[in-house]
């Protein structure tokens, strides 16, 4: 039961979570434990509210996921969870969540609450309209970096708000990719929203936010505010592991004909995740080293 509870939070999604940390990483603050004790706070009280979302998810799409090869193993779907049970834990994770939010500011209160409301509309119906629900997806993500940004006092600047949405439009893309592939091998409609999608609207969709995404980025790092505010003109160096990790994953999809989500790579592909620990420990080292010689 222990194991299936957890398997009902989706702990491992969690993980998207860490965007609350970026705007004290790119303000150069990371290390700023004053600040990071409330982030790891906010983080908690995120994971909490988030979880709610997924149950209720789970809770409402009970016999969609029964018709999916991997879905109908969750536990309420497969039943090792009692609908009783994941309402309660639902109840206490909610109350849990915006507690926290309250004892650690008021307007990071605000921001979590909208992020709930934007997704309890997207469970009861906005998922279902394609397009609008990839934007729902991604508009999530800008949530959490404004809720770093309210927790930690750092305003957010244009670039980062750009970069975060085109990376999560990017995620989303790869997302209901991935839902086409499984309609198109069973023959099941796994969501409604898929009806507005094929491959090929999806393939041109993903090749046109990777494109955006390289320019976008070495406009983020080339540009004056960016130099100006950072203290170092050397961050169009992290562009090759930018490239990179976009080209791999445009060779898995396309070349390796594998799964399309962004999320079940990076758990799995070591060229990404190396790729992904370069691009920080370059983009941190440039930041937060850039007084020594090396990067002089």
């Amino acid at each position: 039961m222990v194991k299936a509870l957890l398997q009902l939070v989706r702990p491992k999604d969690w993980a998207k979570n860490m965007f609350l940390f970026l705007p004290l990483f790119f303000a150069g603050e990371i290390l700023n434990t004053d600040k990071i004790v409330p982030l790891l706070s906010g983080f908690l009280a995120f994971s909490c509210v988030a979880s709610c979302i997924y149950i209720i998810n789970d809770y409402r799409d009970i016999e969609d996921d029964r018709k999916h090869p991997v879905k109908k193993n969750r536990p309420l779907a497969s039943g090792t969870v009692p609908k009783t049970i994941a309402l309660l834990l639902l109840v206490i994770l909610l109350i849990a969540g915006f507690g926290i939010a309250w004892l650690i500011r008021d307007k990071f209160l605000f921001v979590l609450g909208i992020y709930f409301l934007l997704n309890l509309g997207y469970s009861y119906g906005l998922k279902a309209i394609p397009v609008l629900d990839i934007l729902i997806l991604a508009a999530g993500f800008i949530l959490r970096i404004k809720a770093g940004s309210v927790i930690t006092f750092i305003p957010l600047s244009e670039w980062i708000v750009i970069m975060v949405f085109l990376l999560a439009l990017f995620m989303a893309i790869g997302k209901r990719r991935d839902d086409v592939l499984l309609k198109i091998s069973s023959g099941t409609e796994m969501r409604k929203s898929v009806r507005g999608y094929n491959l090929e609207f999806l393939n041109v969709l993903l090749s046109l936010v990777c494109a955006i995404i390289i320019v976008a980025y070495f406009m983020y790092t080339m540009s004056p505010e960016t130099m100006a505010r950072l203290g170092t003109h050397r961050l169009y160096y992290t562009c090759l592991f930018v490239i990179a990790g976009i080209m791999r994953y445009l060779q898995i999809i396309f070349v390796l004909a594998d799964s399309g989500s962004p999320t079940r790579i990076l758990y799995k592909d070591p060229f990404i995740q190396i790729t992904l620990l370069c691009w920080m420990a370059s983009f941190a080292g440039i930041i937060y080293m850039k007084d020594l010689t090396l990067f002089n």
